[in-house]
């Protein structure tokens, strides 16, 4: 098998404002062996731009596309703490998470709030939607360089915190999430995590987990704003949904919520900055099927947007990096 030069394939790169780099490729039909003749090359244009979208390999089945997924990674990881429920495939193979079509996913980077989270997101599109749904990328150093000093320095010196209230109506449960009912491993897990918690008198689990805001990326030491802070926060839910949580819940029973890292509530002026940012910093491509995406996790935050029709994005978590390998700015302790 020959070795593509990463110099060659960089050049083949198309970059356009407002677009995610694109690769054209051509392959005879083989995408796994394709793939695996590429990877090199394919990561060291990730490792330039952030992210690339691959563009006529043909992925249409679930096995394919599992075997491109490992083929492109250092090792597929199994999900845990999830916050919405996924159909899994195969090992490290998911479905998109499940939310509803008419909601947007805003920009987050996957599993920040865990103390080992993926290095690369693979997306890889079987079915794309007739309206939207595109995955769109942000630049996390740049997003950062935009946002406002002195609430950076803020959530520098304080880092966020993730509160959790896990039920059996909406997002993930806590057998979903930890990958057992049982309560002592559960526990366990949390400890291991830093993860405080705290069981309800009706067996329901609340969680509260501090973790860094900003990061520095272990292979560029770049600074990066490297969080879910905006996404799962209660004022970026639609009114109507928000009202309908706090209603059922209670303002502090809501399945998911961030805050300041010393506990402070986070405003809605904070939360739409965020989004501004994000916003004026995102690049799309709309879905075509047969699609493949690779995103460093670190360096890029993702976020999918609204849609109409069917939409069959296949995800996978890869090459997993440690919280404690990004210079964290806050000390995060396992008891």
């Amino acid at each position: 098998m020959s070795s593509i030069s990463p110099t060659s394939l960089l050049d083949d790169v198309e970059l356009q404002p407002g677009r995610p780099p694109i690769l054209q490729a051509e392959t005879p039909g083989d995408a796994p062996s394709w793939a695996a003749e590429h990877r090199g090359a394919l990561r060291a244009v990730v490792a330039e731009h952030g992210c690339v979208l691959v563009r006529g390999l043909g992925l249409r089945d679930v096995a394919g596309t599992g075997a491109v997924f490992e083929r492109l990674s250092t090792g597929l990881m199994t999900e845990r703490e999830a916050f919405a429920l996924r159909r899994i495939y195969a090992d490290g193979v998911y479905s998109s998470a499940q939310w509803p079509p008419n909601q947007p996913m805003c920009m987050h980077h996957e599993l920040s709030y865990t103390l080992e989270f993926p290095g690369l997101m693979l997306f890889a599109c079987l079915t794309a939607p007739t309206e939207g749904g595109a995955t769109g990328v942000a630049d996390a150093a740049t997003v950062l360089e935009e946002l406002p000093t002195d609430l950076t320095e803020r959530f520098e010196r304080e880092g966020w915190l993730l509160t959790r209230s896990y039920n059996d109506e909406i997002g993930s449960s806590v057998t979903e999430a930890f990958g057992t009912d049982d309560r002592g491993a559960v526990e366990s897990y949390c400890r291991a995590n830093a993860i405080e918690f705290d069981w309800q008198p009706d067996g329901a689990l609340r969680t509260r987990q501090r973790r860094s805001a900003v990061v520095r990326h272990p292979v560029t030491g770049r600074r990066c704003w490297f969080n879910q802070i905006a996404f799962l926060n209660e004022w970026t839910l639609a009114p109507e949904v928000r009202e309908y949580l706090v209603e059922v819940y209670g303002a502090d029973g809501l399945p998911f919520n961030t805050r300041f890292g010393g506990g402070d509530p986070i405003g809605e002026d904070v939360v739409q900055l965020l989004n501004e940012v994000y916003e004026a910093n995102t690049a799309r491509e709309p879905w075509q099927a047969g699609d493949l995406m690779l995103v460093d996790n670190i360096r890029t935050a993702h976020s999918r947007e609204p849609f109409e029709g069917s939409r069959d994005v296949l995800v996978a978590m890869a090459d997993s990096v440690r919280l404690s390998d990004c210079s964290p700015t806050v000390e995060v302790t396992a008891r």
